[in-house]
Formats: structure tokens, sequence, C-alpha cells
């Protein structure tokens, strides 16, 4: 099984960690207040988790997931993510995260942000339309009817490929939205942020987006 780095240990975080024990993967997770903040949750996990450092993290990890505050974006290590695949959860909230020109004129999404900053990974844009409880609560098996899809973005095939196989073996369909830029289709107000929808819904949702500039 997959080792998987996990920086950011808030809401989604800790269930993609849960998810990813459950599922037989090893999990290195790091916040920015150090190891020993991540105690009870590693406990919880039990053996096959350990917390760490970004550094450490982003080192271990085979695929990594970026779960932290936009404005951390700056402070994800660039040197051991080189080569790997690395999953962006972010959305933007400007009254959470300060206004980001590039964002405000949708010039750019918060995926492509990270992989600007982290130029020689494969980013995938995933897990960013769904509520933290809803990662374990919606999972169901392949096959299930009217299961909960999820969707993802990304550049590289391979990458995409990657993180397609470990959110099926999490309990979701996967709907491929393209490449990063296209990932502005599933940020918040749109259509297909939050709800519960089967892979064709999702479809259908992405389709219905539009920029905020254009409402």
């Amino acid at each position: 099984m997959t080792t998987i780095g996990i920086i950011g240990a808030g809401n989604i975080g800790s269930q993609l960690a849960r998810l990813a024990v459950q599922h037989g993967h090893e999990v290195v997770i790091a916040n920015s207040r150090g190891p020993e903040t991540l105690t009870d949750l590693v406990d919880e996990l039990g053996p096959s988790a350990r917390a760490a450092t970004r550094d450490e993290a982003a080192a271990a990890g085979e695929v990594v997931i970026v779960t932290t505050p936009l404005a951390a974006i700056e402070t994800i290590p660039v040197e051991p993510l080189t080569g790997k695949v690395v999953i962006d959860t972010n959305n933007y909230y400007p009254q959470r995260d300060g206004h980001i020109a590039a964002l405000d004129d949708e010039t750019t999404t918060t995926a492509e942000l990270l992989q600007a900053h982290l130029p020689a990974s494969h980013v995938v844009k995933a897990f960013n339309h769904i509520g933290a409880a809803d990662l374990t609560g919606h999972a169901s098996p392949a096959g299930t009817a009217d299961r909960r899809a999820l969707v993802i973005a990304g550049d590289d095939e391979g990458a995409k490929q990657a993180v397609t196989a470990l959110i099926d073996a999490f309990g979701f369909d996967v709907v491929d939205a393209g490449p990063l830029a296209e990932g502005w289709r599933i940020q918040r107000d749109t259509p297909g942020y939050g709800p519960r929808l089967t892979a064709d819904e999702l479809r259908e949702a992405l389709a219905a987006a539009k920029r905020y500039r254009d409402q």
C-alpha cells in the first residue's frame, strides 16, 4: 500500500487520514504547530500513522495531500515533493484568506497557485467540494447504486489516474474536469460545490458552472 503524506491536520486532513488508514495505507501527517500537537489524532489512527514535520511528511509520502489554509501555500516544502503526486484540497474564501488579485479576477485557481509553487510536482485538485464528515459518511463500495462522485482536475494524466484510484478505493466515483485550469468549475458557489451528487449529476453541475465574473 501507499504511504500518504498529509500536510494539514484540520477537519479534511484528519478525515482523509482516517480513510487512508482504514484502507491499509501508511499515513505521515503534519501541521503548522508541530508533531507533538497531533498525539491524540495519531493515537486514534493507530500504528499505521505517525506525526511529523511538514518536510518529513512531504519526504515520506508517495502521494502527498496539501490541505492547509490558502495563505500557507508558500510554506509547503518544494524539494521533497519533486516528481510526486500532490493533491490540493484548497478553496478560496476572501473573507478568510484576504483578497488575492489573481483569484479575484479568475486568471488562476488555487490549484494552479500550488502548482506554480511546486513546479516539479504533479498537482491534482480533489476533495475540495465535500464536507469533512461526508468523506467517511458518504463513502460506499464501487458499484453501489447512486454512489457519490467527486471531481478531480490536473495536467498530468498519470497523476490523475493515481488519484482516481485512491478516491475510488476511499469510496467515491470520480469525474475528471480536465486540466487544473478547469478546477474553477468546482470552486465555492458553483452547482457542484457541496451537495451529494452521482457522477452524471456532477457532470451536469460542472457544465452549468459559471465564472464569478460572469454572474
